[in-house]
């Protein structure tokens, strides 16, 4: 149990003892003390003057006196300050926690909970390679599921993939106009890559058509419709849901070459799945549901044959979920594999990780979902993130201005090849220990800065600021575990060392800090993976990496003033060392122990 959680729990038992009144430990407020006040921990007296009817400094003189005698071992010293209450923790306290957890390899993860979780994360599309903003869908996605996995939860990591439609088609038509029967293998091209530029090349020709057209006399919304080449696009689209056997092949290859593409750049920055659907496969579910709604009249027809559901009564409007001729629309879709995911998994929640302009859509999946009564419906979760931009502004897939995923990487290991060797510290490193570290610190300066920032909010991503050896960065927090292996392996201590510490050793202000820092890590795991909000691990970490520079820069570990003080430190550096690696885990992160 965490020390906050032991506070409210001592808290609640005081407060019952003095008032008679009982307190749910949750509904107590407790806060780290700052710094500028004395103590180690803050409860909050103002939520209790209505009810105790005394002021908050009486209300906190008397917790405060209840809550030394009756839990002595836990704290040694109170003081007010206005309606605050800043309590001491014992010091022993601290050397016990120390003892039991500078060993443990796995501090800060949770015993299961019995709970599952499906997050859904990537969902990229067939005609164009994984961009920038798929970087930070992708890091969202699969460190959410890790930091559950850490909370306790039984997760399942999955992927839908947007493999068909009149987009894929597009990338198609132009392949058959203008490739000469070329290949990725023939271009020597990722497949991704590949089918992407043909993208761009069947706008560009379609915005070629429509000039044309319109030259000649048409409206700007007539040239769209009559371009030739949209119309076979249109055609192609039709033809494969006719089960065109040469339209299926070309698909299937097309569609093979870009898996081929994606599979290795999932692989190069660390995304995996437990389960991959296919829209081809999910596109056509959800039809007997929406009969199942007009049976049970949660939805209605129209005249024209169109299934509606009227959502106006519940803030939202009028949705269709099957046109007129009897054809599913997105959301019917969704509402299928809704059902289809949780007979399958049967979890108890299931996070979509999805951009903040699919805010309204997700808004609506749930509430059909749970107006038909599926098992699904409660559990559905939208992580909403915001758009990721450069400083030069948005992107453009059409356009071909987006910021492709593979070639930023690309960008972000050879900065940080060049900042590194600016530092002149990797001399003594062979030519493959170079190799990996550029890529470790690379990676992990993107996902970082990908990371540290709250989902919900939109962000500007500038490849230079988040490789800084000395900023809030990853590759700060890579240094200072490096540091700290490098500090270990120089007096020859590892995390199986037999250490001692004196349990009446007082702390020195940064060694408290540093302490208190530490013992934090498993509820902010928790309340992580709670709020869905990796930036809150992020966070901590960089703390943490602050903290202990400050802490070695006062004070020396191998010249410690004793021998006592000596394995104090040790013990303190190894578990920084392990909350390190273990937080930057969860974020998808490597932490070298050279650098």
């Amino acid at each position: 149990m965490s020390v906050v959680n032991r506070i409210k729990q001592a808290a609640a038992k005081c407060i019952h003892q003095i008032y008679g009144a009982e307190i749910a430990p949750i509904e107590i407020l407790v806060n780290q003390t700052k710094p500028e006040f004395e103590g180690d921990y803050t409860v909050v007296m103002f939520a209790f003057v209505k009810t105790f009817k005394q002021s908050p400094e009486q209300i906190g003189q008397a917790l405060g006196n209840a809550m030394m005698a009756e839990f002595p071992t836990l704290f040694s010293g109170f003081n007010i300050v206005k309606g605050f209450l800043n309590l001491t923790i014992e010091a022993s306290y601290w050397h016990e926690f120390l003892a039991e957890q500078y060993t443990n390899s796995t501090f800060g993860y949770h015993q299961p909970t019995g709970n599952k979780v499906m997050v859904e994360y990537s969902s990229p599309n067939t005609n164009k390679p994984l961009h920038l903003g798929h970087l930070r869908n992708n890091f969202l996605g699969r460190s959410i599921a890790e930091i559950l996995k850490a909370s306790g939860n039984e997760v399942v990591k999955t992927c839908i993939v947007n493999d068909r439609g009149i987009h894929i088609c597009k990338s198609m038509i132009a392949w058959q106009r203008y490739a000469n029967g070329a290949t990725p293998a023939s271009a020597n091209m990722k497949g991704d890559h590949f089918v992407g530029d043909y993208y761009v090349k069947f706008n560009d020709a379609y915005k070629a058509e429509t000039a044309e057209l319109i030259a000649k006399g048409l409206t700007a919304e007539q040239a769209e419709k009559e371009a030739p080449i949209m119309k076979e696009a249109q055609q192609m689209l039709l033809d494969w849901e006719a089960g065109n056997v040469a339209v299926l092949d070309l698909w299937k290859q097309m569609n093979g070459w870009v898996y081929e593409g994606f599979d290795a750049t999932y692989q190069r920055i660390g995304t995996d799945f437990d389960k991959v659907y296919y829209e081809s496969n999910t596109y056509l579910l959800g039809k007997d549901l929406v009969d199942k709604g007009l049976a049970d009249k949660v939805f209605y027809q129209k005249d024209d044959k169109s299934v509606w559901i009227d959502l106006t009564a519940d803030g939202l409007d009028e949705k269709l979920v099957r046109r007129k001729d009897g054809t599913s629309v997105y959301i019917t879709q969704d509402i299928g594999l809704a059902e289809q995911k949780q007979k399958e998994f049967n979890a108890n929640q299931s996070i979509y990780v999805v951009g903040d302009e699919q805010n309204y859509h997700f808004k609506v999946l749930k509430l059909i979902c749970q107006k038909l009564q599926l098992p699904s419906a409660d559990g559905i979760d939208h992580l909403s993130y915001g758009m990721v931009e450069l400083p030069t502004g948005k992107m453009k897939s059409r356009e071909g201005t987006v910021v492709d995923a593979d070639d930023l990487v690309d960008a972000m290991i050879a900065i940080a090849k060049e900042k590194t060797e600016e530092l002149g510290k990797v001399n003594d490193f062979t030519e493959a220990e170079r190799t990996v570290l550029y890529d470790t610190i690379g990676l992990g300066a993107l996902k970082f800065f990908l990371l540290r920032v709250d989902p919900k909010k939109k962000m500007i991503f500038n490849p230079e600021e988040s490789i800084d050896f000395h900023g809030f960065t990853g590759p700060f927090i890579q240094y200072t575990y490096a540091r700290i292996s490098s500090i270990l392996r120089k007096l020859n201590y590892t995390s199986t060392t037999p250490l001692s510490v004196a349990s009446d050793q007082a702390w020195l202000p940064l060694e408290k800090a540093l302490i208190v820092t530490l013992e934090q890590f498993p509820s902010v795991l928790k309340d992580a993976g709670l709020e869905q909000d990796p930036s809150k691990v992020a966070i901590y970490i960089f703390t943490l990496a602050k903290t202990f520079s400050s802490f070695y820069n006062e004070h020396s570990i191998a010249n410690a003033e004793t021998e006592s003080k000596q394995q104090l430190r040790i013990m303190l550096s190894i578990l920084t060392a392990t909350v390190i690696k273990n937080g930057m885990s969860v974020l998808g992160i490597k932490v070298p122990e050279r650098m």
